[in-house]
């Protein structure tokens, strides 16, 4: 199992939100600082890239379907994108060994920018997992979106995860939702499956994103954990003891979205002080890079109540 929003040939939703950038586009209206927001997993990044793939595939063999929602696997920019060597793309990102997106990344990426183009198409710069640029990345970006070329486009991908009102302040912003309802098909279609039959409805009814739910197939397949017969207390009991969360970025990510989840479960039988006191101590911990296992034992005793 293999998931990566650039090599996602089709685009199973938010079919209204590429249409729009598209029309956007065409009357030559799409502003060249977009921000979309939402929450982790829900297709954001996947449609940036259709959209990216709609404006350079144009005049290309095998352009973009719109009609369809496809990127034509044979089509020149897409594989360019995937091989790492479109000269109209750059990808801003957290590097896997990493923990913030450092500020060589974006200094090597405005080098390339200022380059003369090859070609008179747009450049497009694809900023993903913002909740990882510092401030001080961020302070290099801010200088290079302040007034950019024409024919460059920023798309910045925001998590929900709060970011400095002074780079968000530079972008239009576009908030991208999905039903619980549409959430389900997506995931059904990228697993070529019916969801229920391999996960517990426990943890289908939290409502974790497609993108989530699919990373947490693809860990649980690794780790032969059982989905389908254990609910999301269990499962969460489960990363915890096993160091899961220390291994896995992906991971800890959901891990944190389950533990403000049940927080807010107790909470209701209990009271907000409860959530709050463990949601601050999370963000300290975070914040601070402090260490966690006194946390995790806290939350196991309290929270978990094993």
């Amino acid at each position: 199992m293999k998931l990566n929003p650039s090599n996602q040939l089709e685009l199973f939703i938010h079919g209204n939100e590429l249409k729009n950038l598209i029309f956007l586009y065409q009357e030559d209206k799409l502003p060249n600082k977009i921000l979309l927001k939402g929450r982790k997993g829900i297709g954001k990044s996947t449609l940036a890239y259709h959209l990216i793939n709609f404006v350079l595939s144009k005049d290309e063999d095998f352009p973009y379907d719109i009609k369809h929602f496809k990127i034509d696997e044979k089509n020149r920019s897409f594989k360019l994108i995937n091989n790492g060597s479109n000269p109209n793309f750059f990808l801003i990102d957290i590097q896997a060994d990493k923990k913030n997106i450092n500020i060589d990344q974006i200094r090597n990426i405005i080098q390339d920018l200022n380059k003369s183009s090859l070609n008179n198409k747009p450049k497009f710069v694809l900023i993903d997992n913002s909740e990882h640029l510092n401030k001080n990345s961020i302070n290099i970006l801010l200088k290079e979106i302040e007034e950019p070329n024409d024919n460059i486009y920023f798309i910045l991908i925001q998590n929900q995860k709060a970011l400095l009102s002074t780079l968000t302040s530079r972008f239009i912003k576009f908030n991208i939702n999905l039903t619980n309802k549409d959430s389900i098909l997506v995931i059904n279609k990228l697993i070529d499956n019916d969801i229920y039959n391999l996960v517990n409805n426990d943890l289908i009814n939290y409502y974790f994103s497609p993108g989530n739910l699919y990373k947490i197939l693809k860990f649980c397949d690794e780790n032969n954990i059982d989905l389908k017969n254990i609910g999301l207390r269990d499962f969460t009991y489960i990363l915890i003891q096993n160091d899961h969360i220390k291994k896995k970025p992906d991971i800890k990510y959901i891990f944190y979205e389950i533990i403000e989840h049940l927080l807010k479960r107790k909470s209701l039988l209990l009271d907000m002080d409860y959530y709050n006191y463990f949601v601050k101590k999370k963000e300290k911990i975070n914040k601070f890079n402090l260490d966690e296992e006194s946390f995790l034992i806290e939350l196991s005793d309290k929270i978990l109540n094993v």
